[in-house]
């Protein structure tokens, strides 16, 4: 169906949606006093202010049910001076059982953890916001709302702020202190989103004070409540933050026979433009502190995708990031300063990016990277340039520039423009996009454009999804995720949900999903059809079963293990799979899950196995087991397969400050045994000495390939 159709029902599902009225419920809201004195963060609460303070109570489930009101009483206070913010969470506590955190770790996961969130959207536009979580042993966890959070929230991003937990009998405590300097406010506006999140894993209970439909993240940002600000925030002054890095880097290469020893030194400097819009600037950036990729198998004919994890990518990157989908992305930092999963020194960088006021954000990225003459590298500059506008109360309108110029040679350049639109219906039953991006480049040939709609309608008994995607023949983004080109895209899929009462199972959902490529002429290339059901239980237990039919049009010969066997002949490939997998109740010391896929596979067979098991030694110590099993069976003249990956992780968390960690993956795809350990002593806030040791072993002939030690120092500085 042509492009201009999609829009017009995309258009009137728009209408539809913001004709009604709105089903959210009235929202909570809580007024916050100004004290002019400066708390001592201690947990006790025994400050004269803390008696001035409004409270928040009246939490409601999440889970198991999202209908009653919470078994667990949570009481919330809420003040502000000059500096920031500050919340006192009083979580009773009814049983005696030990508590259930991970580790000591910061930025621990959510979902396995007792915990207590403060999720702030300061625009109060439903878009985007902060969140700040500790866990009963005080273990700090921050992170950045994207997306209004229908995703979650990325714990990636990491900033200032203060909090200590007394755990008392019958309760525990938690006080924190925010800075207005480590958040993006506007001055001005009267009126935030806000919301407190409990998690007690002791009764497996999951409760928030803005009730938050189970059908959503419990981030989610259109039902949070109310911050009234009785005296309007001020600005937060001079916000300027230096972060100097050194480090010391030994690498040998031992199949090169080349060993070097490099210093290396830079500055990242963090400087508050408005309350609300920031400049970071880096000079010589590095990122050697950042953890080895986990490793995938990968039986298909295109590219992985790998996430950002490097700092100075981080926030506001969804204001990059988020354009187009997860297999058409016009924008990916991964492209700047690596090549092959070598890295490409980076000389300097800039970053502008926040709120201009309510309805506005901007971005602007400007990157300079050396040339490498052993790569046949030029040095290359990478500008992005990206608005976001908002649209109704839900929605906005975004557009994006990337621009990649060779500095040695003016017509070696490759660019992209493009608008998203991101829509939500007053009632948060329906979502959705649609894009339209172009690139450019000297010679600009015809076809060279991408365009997409996606509509999504979700309630408590029904989900449908549409996605229809045409990637042009010509479509290049250098500095984007294309791992198809050519091709039509349609990828339906509707479910069913049932949430029974009074039982062991918390919920039932069953339905069809079909993924499916063309080519111009409407001729099948891939078709994935599957019909599922999953089940989760109160306690935490899960399983799914699905039936697949996959059809693959082999366009030109492929080795489906990657193994440098001889490859399959191009033709039509028919074949059927059915998979059922399993995962234990994550509150438990010792949890496990599996997955389990048989059936055809092109003109052979294939059984995948998948199974991780971890342990905790509460709250020190977490260690983790995963394997990835494949056997391949393909008739003569074709070599059967198999595939294993073995992967273990280790972290000891010997204190809130100080962390060790180890992963080892062993891989017969690639011939490859990695050790990746990490040492990381947090000395003062965000300030860290990190000793990174990475091996890489050849496999069959049992040789060392390569090895690096590296120490780093970094240290934020508030002048």
């Amino acid at each position: 169906m042509p492009f201009f159709i999609f829009i017009i029902l995309l258009c009137c599902s728009f209408h539809f949606g913001f004709s009604q009225g709105s089903l959210v419920e009235d929202q909570k809201s809580i007024v916050i006093k100004k004290i002019e004195t400066t708390l001592k963060i201690d947990g006790e609460l025994d400050e004269p202010e803390w008696q001035i303070s409004n409270i928040a109570t009246g939490f409601c489930q999440y889970f198991p049910y999202d209908t009653l009101m919470a078994v667990t009483c949570t009481e919330v206070k809420i003040l502000h001076n000059n500096q920031g913010i500050y919340v006192a969470a009083i979580c009773k506590d009814s049983t005696s059982q030990p508590f259930v955190v991970q580790s000591l770790k910061r930025d621990f996961s959510i979902n396995s953890s007792d915990a207590f969130v403060v999720t702030i959207d300061p625009l109060n536009d439903k878009t985007n916001g902060f969140s700040f979580g500790v866990n009963p042993y005080g273990v700090q966890r921050e992170g950045l709302v994207e997306d209004r959070g229908i995703f979650g929230v990325s714990t990636i991003w990491d900033n200032k702020w203060f909090v200590e937990v007394k755990r008392k009998e019958g309760e525990w405590i938690a006080e924190m202190f925010i800075p207005f300097k480590s958040i993006r406010y506007k001055s001005g506006i009267k009126e935030w989103g806000i919301n407190f999140h409990r998690q007690n894993l002791k009764i497996n209970e999951t409760s928030n004070w803005s009730r938050v439909p189970r059908i959503y993240n419990i981030s989610f940002l259109p039902y949070a409540g109310k911050l009234i600000w009785e005296e309007e925030p001020q600005k937060a002054g001079k916000n300027i933050s230096l972060i100097p890095y050194l480090t010391l880097r030994q690498f040998s290469d031992y199949q090169q026979k080349k060993h070097e020893l490099k210093p290396n030194a830079g500055l990242n400097t963090k400087i508050g433009v408005t309350s609300s819009l920031n400049l970071d600037i880096t000079v010589n950036p590095d990122f050697s502190q950042v953890e080895v990729d986990a490793q995938i198998t990968n039986l298909s004919r295109f590219s992985l995708f790998f996430p950002e994890r490097r700092e100075f990518f981080i926030e506001n990157s969804d204001l990059f990031a988020r354009f187009g989908f997860r297999n058409i992305r016009p924008f990916f930092s991964r492209q700047i300063g690596l090549y092959n999963g070598q890295a490409v020194p980076i000389i300097a960088g800039a970053r502008l990016s926040g709120k201009l006021n309510q309805n506005w954000r901007i971005g602007i990225m400007d990157m300079q990277t050396e040339g490498m003459g052993n790569l046949g590298l030029n040095p290359q500059n990478y500008f992005v340039a990206a608005t976001q506008r908002q649209v109704g109360k839900k929605s906005n309108l975004a557009g994006i520039l990337v621009n990649r110029q060779n500095t040695s040679n003016p017509l070696d350049f490759n660019r992209v423009a493009g608008l998203d639109f991101n829509f939500q219906s007053n009632n948060n039953k329906i979502f959705g996009k649609a894009f339209f991006h172009h690139s450019f480049s000297p010679n600009q040939p015809k076809d060279a454009f991408a365009q997409a709609v996606w509509v999504s309608y979700n309630t408590m008994r029904w989900g449908w999804n549409y996605n229809h995607e045409y990637v042009g023949e010509n479509y290049n983004a250098e500095v984007g995720f294309i791992p198809r080109k050519n091709v039509i895209r349609l990828e339906p899929d509707i479910s069913r949900k049932f949430y029974p009462k009074n039982s062991i199972i918390n919920n039932i959902i069953t339905g069809i999903y079909l993924d499916s490529y063309f080519d111009k002429q409407m001729n099948w290339l891939d078709r994935y059809l599957s019909v599922y059901l999953t089940s989760n239980f109160q306690d935490g237990k899960g399983f799914s079963l699905s039936a697949r039919e996959i059809f693959t049009k082999l366009l030109y010969p492929f080795d489906p293990s990657r193994t440098n066997s001889q490859p399959l002949p191009k033709g039509d490939y028919y074949y059927k799979q059915f998979n059922a997998s399993y995962h234990s109740n994550p509150r438990k010391i010792m949890n496990y899950s599996f997955s389990s896929t048989y059936g055809g596979y092109f003109n052979g067979k294939i059984w995948n196995n998948n199974a991780s098991l971890n342990f905790r030694t509460q709250p020190w110590g977490a260690y983790g087991i995963s394997l990835d099993f494949n056997r391949i069976m393909l008739p003569q003249p074709y070599a059967n397969t198999t595939l294993l990956l073995l992967s273990t992780r280790f972290e000891l968390t010997f204190t809130r400050s100080l962390f060790f960690t180890t992963f080892l993956q062993f891989n017969t795809q690639t011939h490859n045994f990695n050790i990746n350990s990490r040492l990381q002593w947090r000395f003062a806030p965000m300030s860290d000495l990190f000793i990174v040791w990475t091996d890489n072993y050849e496999t069959e002939r049992i040789f060392i390939k390569n090895r690096a030690l590296v120490i780093k120092w970094s240290y934020w500085f508030m002048p």
